[in-house]
């Protein structure tokens, strides 16, 4: 059965005048400039999220336990759980009893994982210059507004 344009079941008339698709796409396109740089370093680039929350993490007294990890990176807790195996295996974490939760465990960042996460950031945040770089720097200003509201719990 073919549809004809006034049957169909999409509520634009042209793709790129959907919001949800051109994030799609976009998303699509900034992962993929920064999944290529890191698949050189042998890291995901969802351990590399966790990797970077760790470090600002420490830097600022957060705390470090799995939940607040996944709530701060918007990753599920198995995600989160399962990266940190990944990198426990590659000496990049260690994990420790939680001061506070007999129960919880606290991973931090190993030296050989600080050292690696400091070189990392910078990589991906020349990658955001670079992508976002065609925007004018309010239409970038005006951006961080918006997912800002957008990623708000």
């Amino acid at each position: 059965e073919k549809f004809h344009v006034e049957q169909t079941p999409f509520g634009f008339q042209k793709a790129e005048d959907s919001h949800g698709f051109l994030l799609w796409q976009t998303t699509n396109i900034w992962q993929q400039k920064v999944k290529k740089a890191l698949a050189k370093f042998g890291i995901s680039h969802q351990q590399f999220v966790i990797m970077a929350t760790l470090l600002w993490f420490e830097m600022h007294g957060y705390n470090t336990m799995y939940k607040n990890i996944a709530q701060w990176a918007k990753l599920d807790k198995m995600t989160v759980s399962a990266a940190l195996q990944a990198l426990l295996a590659d000496n990049l974490v260690v994990v420790t009893e939680h001061k506070l939760d007999a129960r919880a465990k606290a991973p931090s960042l190993s030296p050989k994982g600080k050292r690696l996460i400091t070189k990392l950031i910078p990589i991906v945040e020349d990658i955001d210059r670079q992508f976002f770089g065609p925007l004018t720097e309010s239409a970038q200003q005006d951006l961080l507004v918006i997912l800002r509201q957008l990623v708000q719990d």
